[in-house]
């Protein structure tokens, strides 16, 4: 059996995201979601998303701009973030191990409560006619 070792590199990274990506676009829960938003720009979303792991977890500061916005508009709830966080964690542990590995879990798993609460915020606050113009 392999060791596994941590996340060091940008070809870590890579494997991480590819990886996870692959997997998210064959699953049939959240799949169909991200298959819909995404369409062809696969390529242009992965770039994107190395550069941001990148970023958080190597302090390689090659990402700028704000993740949330172009989530705020998707039909998903908890169980779609429950779901993404099951994948992201399963990937990484198949691949790699050690502090920064764990650091990419725990930072995932903040996004994805953060991403859920700020998307019910939202909904709800649309719904209730509290905000007249969301940016």
């Amino acid at each position: 059996m392999t060791k596994l070792t941590d996340i060091t590199t940008l070809e870590d990274i890579k494997l991480l995201v590819d990886t996870f990506y692959s997997k998210v676009q064959k699953d049939e829960f959240i799949g169909p979601i991200f298959n819909e938003k995404i369409g062809d720009r696969w390529p242009e979303h992965l770039e994107k998303m190395y550069r941001f792991w990148q970023t958080i977890l190597l302090e390689v500061h090659t990402y700028s701009g704000s993740p949330f916005p172009p989530h705020k508009q998707l039909p998903v709830a908890k169980e779609h973030f429950d779901r993404w966080m099951e994948i992201f964690t399963t990937t990484t542990d198949e691949l790699f191990s050690g502090a920064i590995a764990e650091e990419a879990k725990l930072r995932a798993k903040n996004m994805a409560e953060m991403f859920n609460y700020k998307i019910d915020y939202f909904r709800n606050a649309a719904q209730n006619g509290d905000l007249l113009n969301l940016k």
